[in-house]
């Protein structure tokens, strides 16, 4: 059985992407998680540096991102004393084109890690979360109302297709057979949901997200990720999101997202099992 996980290595350096990483909006198409995850995993692995911590993580995603061979171009914008800068393209090679295409552009700021200033300052209370009872190899994700009190979960998607604020309970997928996510790619991939908990409404999920960005006070716990739906607004076919995203300790950080109309290809979540691949629009 092939690991579950969004890409493959190959012998010529570049990842291949399996079904878990296929998209619901179009054939032959990636979805958001696998495209914001490879980039974080360059950033992380190639220009993270000892004391300092990814704060930061914004990707443009200019452009589909096909089922192609995948890779990514990193260089050093600012190698400052206390922030660093990092520019990761998403780059991919189709079969019918001579020229590697570039879909994706993201920017990581690392910043130095060191003692909070004096004082006293007003924090979100911690949220306590419990999820459901799961195996430990259980990457399907659950859904709730986020405003009950006691949440009913389920990875069933169809109760969740109204226009409440809703909660997601995340594992996440490995970006690549064979390696473990690290705390950082767990929070990229997982507040990549921002656009479906924020942008799901009672007809299914008519905006795409054209970005993310994520920021962080501190990297995630061992164990699942909680994005739950903080605002959405919407006009003129345009949708911002923003989500709060928990560990069992509690908040550690927000994801945004700008959606744009794409309702020519509006999944409906009452119609379409996602629980044989990862794809959540």
């Amino acid at each position: 059985m092939a690991p579950t996980a969004f890409f493959n290595p190959s012998d010529d350096g570049r990842l291949h992407p399996t079904k878990y990483s296929h998209s619901l909006w179009a054939p032959n198409t990636l979805h958001g998680p696998a495209v914001c995850g490879v980039a974080a995993r360059r950033a992380e692995s190639e220009f993270g540096r000892d004391g300092f911590r990814p704060a930061r993580f914004t990707v443009d995603l200019f452009k589909a991102a096909r089922t192609d061979p995948t890779d990514t171009v990193g260089r050093v914008i600012r190698d400052g004393g206390r922030i660093r800068v990092v520019e990761i393209d998403v780059v991919q090679y189709p079969a019918n084109s001579p020229d590697p295409v570039t879909v994706a552009r993201s920017t990581t700021v690392f910043v130095r890690e060191s003692a909070n200033p004096p004082g006293e300052r007003w924090q979100r209370p911690a949220l306590q979360v419990s999820g459901p009872e799961v195996a430990a190899d259980d990457l399907i994700s659950y859904f709730s109302r986020a405003d009950d009190v006691d949440p009913v979960w389920s990875h069933d998607m169809s109760p969740m297709q109204a226009p409440v604020r809703k909660r997601l309970w995340t594992a996440g997928v490995p970006i690549v057979a064979g390696e473990a996510l690290s705390p950082f790619e767990r929070a990229v991939i997982a507040a990549e949901s921002t656009s479906l908990v924020g942008n799901w409404g009672d007809t299914g999920i008519g905006f795409i997200n054209c970005d993310l960005t994520v920021v962080l006070a501190r990297l995630p716990r061992e164990g699942r990720v909680v994005v739950e739906t903080d605002s959405h607004v919407e006009s003129d076919g345009i949708s911002t999101s923003t989500a709060n995203l928990y560990d069992a300790d509690g908040q550690f950080g927000t994801g945004a997202v700008v959606g744009v109309n794409n309702a020519a290809a509006e999944i409906d979540f009452t119609t379409v099992d996602t629980r044989e691949r990862y794809a959540e629009g």
